[in-house]
């Protein structure tokens, strides 16, 4: 089995697609591909586009053997395995909507996952329902009370008679797929992308936020389920018919360094990550391994995700050097899947540029005042330009817009915005006026058209008037002796007398009384408040399906656990079981 080239033979299209399956046609015409490696990094599935069209186009014509209404949805267990591609590919041709869903059993066993994949199908109506042999026992589980026209492994679909004829393929204004968003903040709701606002910004990802060219080839352990595995390792490649080779999530987790292996190896060009996947790689790496790699091919290494912490990428190229990869290979961007993936994107070969403002004026005020490094200072990651397509402000809490180096709201506009929640009008009204402005949920602050991303607002800690950013108090747990980094989380209470309290959980195999006293004195010391540390065993704090610590899941989690006392503290734990 020899993986796909690098070089598709074909000449870059200029983009000017009507659908996703125009995408296909045009990029089968070429050698590339999708390659698969499995957990000890070898290649076990090659799936080249000339391949996934005539496959796909098939499975279209069983799907439209079923008779169902055009739009149906089709849900999709989201593994990394070829037959993710052939049934979103399918669904395009067949005139159904695929919707991916999460394929990661998170804390709460297989039980919770059957009720989040369920919920999730529920809401989106799916007609019928597909998963990889290792998870179709839970996927029939959850179909139990739905009513679907099937559900079960590709094999089972496989067997279906093919119909004599297809409906014309997805395109223009028609819906290109359901995106569940990763629910960091309340339940996932289901993004609708329209074929043409998807197309813009998988152009504008490719052209600018990339610059991808003939020679470019991707990697990426992403999972296809999230917007950043989803629209930029699979339709991105795709638009620019470029081959790309996969790590599930699992195998990054369990052995990060496949994909360092699998770059330099391939000589891939472009990959990306949160920041935290950075700091995983670098918090894994062996001094011997600085020799095995190369990785002096890898020109973009795209970094996104909330706030990026600029801390995991430093040691990331430090560790790296020895390996040539080089620092300015960094991209910083900023997106959501409520505008298909990209908003902004950092100019390539740059490297991570760093605003230093002052951290007492920024919190106090929100005004981003520049000022020297040191004790007092805040190191803020510029998440680069917003794209050509887009229109954007910054707004204050009354709507009204704030000037550079002000703090607020980011708001969006442009052709690359959802066309709401699916079947949620009133979660779409929420976000997105009648004008076509999207609220993101998000606080940051502009520099020209530039983005600086400081917070989610929906997890900011308000006490006394004093704004407070979760991941502050995160990094300050995290300074301390014994605190690895990412095993933190920061979330706002309230006590039974009405008050606010600020907990900051830290996953450690010991409960040490003094890492408790030195975090309380560190928040008393920074911020002026008291807290309230609860230290948890390791691989406790809950994660969305995208990887990123759920703070709202954290809450749930504490007050479910936590009993108070007389005073309105928490009890020890033990008191509290009592």
């Amino acid at each position: 089995m020899v993986a796909t080239p690098t070089e598709s033979g074909l000449p870059l299209h200029n983009g000017n697609f009507e659908g996703l399956a125009d995408a296909l046609n045009y990029a089968a015409e070429g050698r590339s591909g999708y390659n698969f490696y499995d957990g000890s990094g070898r290649l076990e599935a090659v799936l080249p586009y000339v391949e996934l069209r005539a496959s796909a186009l098939s499975l279209a014509r069983r799907l439209s053997g079923l008779g169902l209404p055009r739009y149906s949805r089709v849900a999709i267990i989201a593994d990394t395995a070829s037959f993710f591609h052939r049934f979103f590919f399918a669904a395009q041709y067949a005139g159904f909507i695929p919707v991916p869903l999460p394929a990661a059993i998170q804390m709460g066993g297989g039980e919770a996952y059957v009720a989040q994949i369920r919920r999730m199908m529920k809401s989106c109506g799916a007609a019928v329902a597909v998963a990889p042999d290792g998870f179709v026992a839970l996927l029939n589980r959850a179909v139990e009370p739905l009513s679907l026209a099937l559900a079960g492994t590709a094999a089972d679909f496989d067997a279906l008679p093919e119909a004599e004829k297809l409906p014309e393929p997805l395109a223009g204004d028609e819906p290109a797929y359901l995106q569940y968003t990763s629910g960091s903040t309340r339940f996932p709701r289901g993004v609708e992308m329209s074929q043409q606002a998807l197309l813009t910004n998988l152009r504008e990802i490719a052209d600018i936020g990339g610059a991808l060219k003939e020679d470019d080839r991707l990697v990426s352990w992403l999972p296809f389920y999230h917007d950043m595995g989803l629209v930029g390792f699979v339709l991105v490649p795709l638009f620019r018919a470029l081959s790309v080779d996969y790590l599930s999530p699992r195998t990054f987790a369990m052995r990060p360094r496949l994909w360092l292996k699998l770059i330099s190896d391939n000589r891939g060009t472009a990959s990306s990550s949160p920041a935290s996947g950075y700091g995983l790689c670098a918090m894994r790496l062996r001094l011997a391994d600085q020799e095995k790699y190369d990785l002096s091919s890898w020109r973009r290494a795209g970094v996104g995700a909330e706030r990026i912490d600029p801390r995991l990428l430093e040691r990331f190229s430090q560790a790296l050097a020895p390996a040539g990869f080089d620092p300015k290979a960094f991209v910083a961007c900023y997106g959501m899947a409520e505008c298909g993936l990209a908003i902004s994107f950092a100019p390539v070969n740059r490297g991570i540029r760093i605003d230093t403002v002052d951290k007492e004026r920024i919190v106090t005020t929100g005004a981003a005042v520049p000022c020297d490094s040191g004790r007092e200072a805040l190191q803020l990651v510029d998440c680069g330009a917003v794209l050509p397509s887009y229109e954007f402000r910054i707004c204050d809490a009354s709507g009204h817009e704030v000037g550079d180096r002000q703090c607020g709201r980011i708001m969006v506009r442009g052709p690359s915005v959802m066309r709401g929640y699916y079947n949620d009008t009133e979660a779409t009204r929420e976000v997105l006026d009648k004008d076509g402005w999207l609220d993101t949920g998000d606080i940051g602050y502009r520099r020209g058209r530039n983005l600086v991303v400081t917070a989610r607002s929906k997890d900011v800690i308000i006490v006394n008037g004093r704004n407070i950013w979760p991941q502050d108090l995160e990094q300050l747990a995290e300074s301390c002796p014994g605190v690895r980094t990412g095993t933190t989380t920061a979330f706002e209470v309230t006590q039974p007398g009405g008050n606010p309290l600020v907990v900051v959980v830290v996953e450690s195999k010991h409960a040490r009384p003094e890492l408790s006293r030195d975090i309380r004195s560190l928040v008393r010391q920074h911020f002026g408040v008291p807290c309230h540390v609860d230290i948890v065993p390791p691989r406790t704090l809950p994660r969305t399906s995208s990887g990123k610590l759920s703070r709202t899941t954290a809450r749930a989690g504490f007050l479910a656990r936590t009993g108070w006392d007389a005073d309105g503290w928490p009890l020890p734990d033990q008191q509290a079981e009592a």
